[in-house]
């Protein structure tokens, strides 16, 4: 790399598919679900040693912002920023990049999500290091994808095409063009993505050079280079961020700007990842007894089967002639379904007191 290298954290989201653990002012990211970090800790964790707190942006929205505040007490306080509406992705990447852009113009920069599981930081690293190199080496925008292992429906996917040579000569870390986005497809066209070979997880992991960002903005999506043109100007983030966030256009980074960009590159992930989006992807860290019951805290079961147990303060959980459920216990709620249902738990939410939403 040999520009100066910022990172956009992207930390809000709604709380909803982990209830009662998450709620609306306590998402995802802000959940210590896999370790004794939050996810958010965890992501900044990765960045040790590679980009510098103060070249960090974390955004995120005003219903978390003080969760977020309170947890990352020794964090700058001018480099978390919240959004005072919710406008999807673009809106969001467009403000992370007028931050970078007013800082240094000519920077690369990388995008992440908060809620993600990676373990191997050291080849997290190397990936964003190469992103980043393909990223000034070319000028195209560069997504990181994620080699699938399993014909999963919920996933966007990357076509990959021709492979690119660096002119550092690294070839460990593969770089290829794109040749097109997929949106999450059914299961059998997942299937078929599979069996090509050629298709990637698209995991919302971006990189790229501020002069290439703002050149796509302003080719696809103009009202958004205009914030990020007032934004970048001397003294005015605070007054346009007040004054025309909330007026942008609600759309994903995505569609408004990846699947459109003239040039457009994957690099496939060294690393380990998770996208940990239920309770039954969060099972997978836990302890699990000899009848598939997977618990984060003591659990005793008898004729109970294939449960999944999660206990906020670790008390001993008993289960008896139970089979298939999920089973949840915080401070003021529990939470008992059938692990079919997982993905209907964002149902419930509108159905709950508003002070357990």
């Amino acid at each position: 790399m040999s520009n100066s290298f910022y990172a956009l954290i992207l930390a809000g989201g709604s709380g909803e598919r982990f209830w009662p653990l998450s709620r609306r002012a306590r998402p995802k990211q802000l959940l210590r679900l896999v370790s004794d970090k939050t996810l958010l800790e965890e992501t900044i964790a990765r960045l040790e040693d590679l980009i510098p707190r103060e070249r960090i942006l974390i955004l995120t929205n005003v219903e978390q912002e003080r969760a977020v505040r309170d947890l990352l007490g020794d964090f700058p306080k001018e480099n978390i920023v919240a959004e005072p509406a919710k406008r999807d992705t673009a809106a969001a990447v467009a403000l992370g990049t007028g931050w970078v852009a007013a800082r240094d113009h000519a920077a690369t920069m990388v995008t992440l999500p908060a809620d993600h599981v990676i373990a191997d930081r050291k080849a997290f690293q190397e990936t964003i290091r190469t992103a980043a190199t393909a990223a000034e080496e070319t000028g195209a925008l560069v997504t990181i994808g994620i080699k699938p292992t399993w014909a999963c429906p919920g996933f966007g996917y990357i076509e990959q095409g021709k492979p690119v040579q660096l002119r550092d000569g690294s070839d460990q870390i593969a770089v290829h063009h794109v040749v097109r986005f997929r949106e999450k497809p059914n299961i059998d066209l997942a299937e078929s993505f599979l069996r090509k070979g050629n298709f990637r997880w698209n995991a919302g992991m971006f990189v790229w050079s501020v002069p290439s960002v703002l050149s796509e903005f302003n080719r696809h999506a103009p009202e958004l280079a205009d914030f990020i043109s007032q934004i970048r100007a001397p003294g005015e983030f605070d007054n346009a961020l007040r004054e025309r966030f909330s007026k942008l256009p609600r759309i994903s980074f995505d569609y408004a700007i990846m699947e459109k960009a003239d040039r457009a590159l994957v690099v496939e992930a060294a690393f380990d990842w998770d996208d940990v989006g239920s309770w039954l992807a969060v099972a997978r860290y836990f302890k699990k007894d000899e009848q598939g019951n997977a618990a984060n805290c003591n659990l005793t079961a008898l004729d109970a089967t294939n449960n999944i147990v999660f206990d906020q303060d670790g008390t001993n959980i008993a289960l008896l002639g139970v089979h298939n459920l999920i089973v949840v216990r915080t401070k003021d709620a529990v939470l008992v379904c059938h692990r079919h249902q997982a993905e209907k738990i964002k149902d419930l939410i509108g159905k709950l007191p508003g002070e357990l939403q």
